[in-house]
């Protein structure tokens, strides 16, 4: 069964504009419902009865509400590192490829400072260090190492664990890579 995704909107949101280029970057295709912002749809009221505000992103009929929220959604279940445990051959020889210049471009980014945001661990860092629980499954998946393709990139990973309010919440990445193993038997893609 294919995604139905749809965007209730409006077309002078900032917010909702963010979610549409976060849709197209992941090349989703989805149903835009331009929203007036003075006569709300009983669908904007059911699927945000709180704030009854724009965006609102409607997955296989599940709402998400919030910008920010709903671009962390889309990257989570449309993300490019899924084509590398997902997939093998040319698919997934481009998806470990762009994975790598996205790492590059990260640790372009992170520099020689210790942190993001400088000598403390800080917002861009708590954003990111998550996404390292995954590096292990793509790693075995995709047949690459993480450290030799961005040395500096998993220091920072490495300091970001030393913080005690890190390692006690990111689980062992193998158990990520076992959950992929058990989740692609589930959707034959073995």
């Amino acid at each position: 069964m294919a995604d139905k995704v749809v965007l209730l909107s409006s077309w002078a949101s900032v917010f909702g504009l963010r979610v549409q280029i976060a849709l197209a970057e992941k090349e989703v295709d989805y149903e835009f419902r331009e929203e007036d912002l003075f006569d709300k749809s009983p669908l904007l009221l059911e699927s945000n009865p709180v704030h009854r505000k724009v965006p609102v992103l409607i997955h296989n009929g599940k709402p998400v509400c919030e910008s920010s929220i709903i671009i962390q959604y889309i990257d989570e279940i449309y993300p490019c590192g899924s084509r590398i445990w997902k997939n093998k051959g040319d698919i997934q020889a481009a998806a470990k490829k762009e994975l790598i210049g996205i790492l590059k471009q990260l640790e372009g980014e992170l520099g020689e400072r210790p942190f993001f945001s400088g000598e403390a661990l800080g917002y861009v860092d708590i954003e990111l260090v998550p996404f390292s629980c995954w590096f292990y499954t793509y790693e075995v998946f995709g047949g690459f190492s993480i450290e030799k393709e961005c040395p500096m990139l998993m220091a920072w990973v490495r300091r970001c664990k030393e913080r005690a309010s890190v390692t006690k919440v990111l689980p062992d990445p193998h158990k990520f890579y076992e959950r992929n193993c058990g989740l692609k038997k589930r959707l034959g893609l073995e």
